[in-house]
This record gives structure tokens, sequence and C-alpha cells, in this order.
């Protein structure tokens, strides 16, 4: 069964993966990835765990779903493997922090190195077809990862939850807001970008919070 190895996540999830639910989920998926062709590949569905351990989180970018195109999704919101052409919302997240910090824009679109500092790039929908964006939203998956924001909420303590569009800003309501930082602004799609996401400030309004609370801010 496809699962999630890294073991502090096995520890909070224990109870939301013994849910008849959850089997349900990943019975879909599995017959999904039998049936189709689905991104991410089924050996890194969870990759957004298993590089950010729980202990570690302590900042949380919410995406929706995979991006939908051969070879681009590896577990990770808005994140693409090396060697592949960084999508635009991406580079418009690259412009920002640019823009916010004086970093250069980066010529490989890969995020590993924000998960592995304890940025948990979670999609809310884990799994998706080829070429059909929101295709498995019906699946459940929601329910899991909303429960995953739950747990983080409750359990630990000022960590900055960064959502990007409307999609992303309906999940305030499962934040406690006196304990955490919540970063919202529009999407950086190009379509919406220009709303509000260029000059949110939130790379460098992350890290203060961070250092004032006593983290290692981010090499973003």
């Amino acid at each position: 069964m496809l699962s999630i190895s890294e073991t502090s996540w096995q520890v909070v999830m224990e109870q939301s993966c013994h849910e008849p639910y959850y089997k349900t989920l990943i019975d879909e998926v599995i017959l999904a990835y039998v049936s189709g062709q689905v991104y991410p590949d089924k050996n890194d569905i969870f990759n957004a765990f298993e590089l950010c351990p729980f202990q570690q989180t302590k900042v949380i970018i919410l995406g929706q779903d995979p991006y939908h195109g051969k070879n681009q999704a590896h577990g990770l919101s808005f994140s693409v493997k090396k060697g592949m052409m960084i999508p635009p919302s991406l580079l418009n997240i690259f412009k920002e922090i640019k823009r916010d910090l004086g970093k250069e824009v980066p010529q490989d679109g890969s995020l590993v190195h924000w998960a592995e500092q304890g940025v948990l790039l979670l999609n809310a929908i884990l799994t998706v077809e080829a070429s059909q964006p929101g295709s498995h939203k019906h699946l459940g998956w929601e329910r899991f990862t909303d429960q995953v924001i739950s747990h983080l909420s409750e359990i630990k303590q000022n960590l900055v939850f960064i959502l990007w569009g409307d999609f992303a800003g309906r999940k305030k309501e499962l934040i406690d807001s006196e304990k955490h930082l919540i970063l919202t602004s529009s999407h950086p799609s190009p379509l919406s970008c220009y709303r509000g996401f260029q000059g949110n400030g939130h790379f460098g309004k992350a890290n203060d919070f961070l250092i004032k609370n006593g983290y290692q801010p981010i090499a973003w």
C-alpha cells in the first residue's frame, strides 16, 4: 500500500491513515495508476513529507494539485524536477524572491532545498491525471491534507502558512491564527499575480517571523 515512510509523520497521522476513507482513497489511487497516466510517479506522492519531517516543519506552502505534464511533478507543490523548464507560476515566485530579498532567479526549478530546510511543500490534492488538472479532486485527498494542516496547527507553534490564491486561502479556517503566521495573497499564476502576489513580501516576512521565534530563516 502507498504510505508515508517518514517516521515522525507516521506518528502524527496514524489515526487519519487508519480511517476507512483513507483506505478507499489509496485503493482508488492505485487503480488510477494501473489504468492510466498519473503524476507524480507513485513513489513520489508523499515526497513533501519524506523530505520535510514533522519535527523540522516550520513553513507550509500550499498548492492545489500537481503539475499535469510529463516529468514535471515530483511530490512538492510548485516544484519541478531538475532539468525541466521553470513553469510560469514558479518563475513569478522566483521573481518575487529577487524583488523581496535580492536573490537572483535560479536556473533550476527544483525546490528540494526548501523542503530540506523545513518547508512543507504540500499540494491539497496529491495526484493528477496527465493533461487533466483537478482530475483527482474527487478522490478524497483534501480530507487527508486538511487533517495534515489541522494537525500542524494544533500540535506545533509559530509556523508560517503561505496561502496563495482563493483555493489555498480557504484553508485559513483550519489554522489557529493566534498561534501561527498566515500569509495570503493572489496566486503567482500569470493570470493573477498582478492582483497582489507581486510585492507581497512573503519570503522576507516569513523569515522575520522565524527569526523572531527562534528558528533559522529559510535560504530561499
